[in-house]
């Protein structure tokens, strides 16, 4: 297993840089169910934030890139079903990807509430403001 820095997915996915694309292509193209890529959850947070802030990727597009990585065999998601909690409460509300994420591992996690200063959050994907 190797592990795939976010540079190498954001190249795969925009497939923007003739050489840079071309060479994570071929790498991701070639990694296997015995021999896979390793996606850290920083990574899928990082993704995100490239794809819509450099990219202006729509909340569709980040939720059909975000299922495409989850779905494929070849690769491992650290802690892919709290990742796919995230994307379902994302997909379902107007909150942040990250808002989504940090919320669901804490769920998963065992808190009780996630606490935040992020009215958005708090409105948006069940956080409680800190009074």
């Amino acid at each position: 297993m190797i592990g795939l820095d976010t540079n190498v997915l954001v190249r795969y996915v925009a497939q923007d840089d003739p050489e840079q694309s071309s060479k994570a292509t071929r790498l991701i193209e070639s990694l296997t169910v015995d021999a896979p890529g390793y996606v850290g959850v920083v990574s899928v947070v990082e993704l995100v934030w490239v794809l819509t802030s450099c990219y202006s990727a729509t909340k569709s597009e980040v939720c059909e890139v975000l299922e495409t990585l989850l779905r494929t065999k070849e690769l491992v998601v650290s802690n892919a079903e709290t990742v796919w909690k995230a994307l379902r409460l994302f997909r379902e509300s107007k909150a942040d990807f990250a808002d989504c994420l940090i919320e669901r591992s804490a769920d998963e996690a065992g808190c009780s509430y996630t606490a935040t200063f992020d009215q958005g959050a708090a409105k948006s994907c069940g956080m409680r403001l800190v009074d």
